[in-house]
């Protein structure tokens, strides 16, 4: 009887020791709504977007402040999506939204994010496009990898699966959309899925 009372303890604490250092807040949901946005996106920036047989798509022409377009809505519906969705069971789990283990989380994860968006802007003004899909996915990969020790562990394999898809995007050029449907997209649902479906079983 001691050693179960010894044991739970032990568990208890390395509870409380988890809560205190990671945000585990983080909401399944939230993963499958991004991938379901970024897949409506993608389908859009097809129709829409795609330059047609001899048609150069350059930084100033109309298409691509369309694509840029898509691309804000898409980040900016799956920011507030994720806000709303991991403040509610921040509730729920009587977990603080915003404290130090928050502060060090976003920290971590807008370090890489800014750098790689900074990157690739440079690049778009040097006309250089064929690698901005590679690119958004390396560094978003990265900002996972990064931010995965103040949150849910297995973020940390998503980050690598954005990054490794990232460099098979960048060593197959002309299939840019396609590899940010799948890591933006399919993965986001993938991973989003696993979390949500953990959620349920407790």
């Amino acid at each position: 009887m001691e050693s179960k009372k010894y044991l739970d303890d032990i568990t208890e604490i390395k509870a409380l020791m988890t809560r205190s250092s990671r945000f585990i807040s983080l909401s399944g949901l939230s993963g499958i709504l991004a991938g379901l946005y970024a897949i409506t996106g993608a389908i859009l920036a097809y129709i829409f977007v795609m330059p047609e047989s001899g048609e150069y798509v350059t930084l100033h022409s109309y298409k691509f402040r369309y694509l840029i377009a898509i691309l804000l809505a898409v980040a900016a519906l799956s920011i507030i999506t994720a806000f709303l969705l991991t403040t509610r069971k921040a509730k729920k789990n009587k977990e603080a939204i915003w404290d130090m283990t928050t502060r060090n989380l976003l920290v971590n994860f807008l370090i890489p994010l800014l750098t790689g968006g900074i990157y690739i802007i440079i690049k778009l003004n040097s006309q250089h496009y064929g690698l901005t899909a590679s690119l958004m996915l390396i560094f978003y990969g990265l900002a996972l990898v990064n931010a995965s020790k103040y949150t849910l562990g297995n973020v940390k394999y998503l980050g690598y699966s954005e990054i490794i898809l990232g460099l098979i995007c960048a060593a197959l050029p002309g299939y840019g959309l396609l590899f940010w449907v799948a890591g933006f997209g399919i993965l986001h649902i993938i991973y989003g899925s696993m979390v949500y479906f953990l959620e349920e079983k407790k």
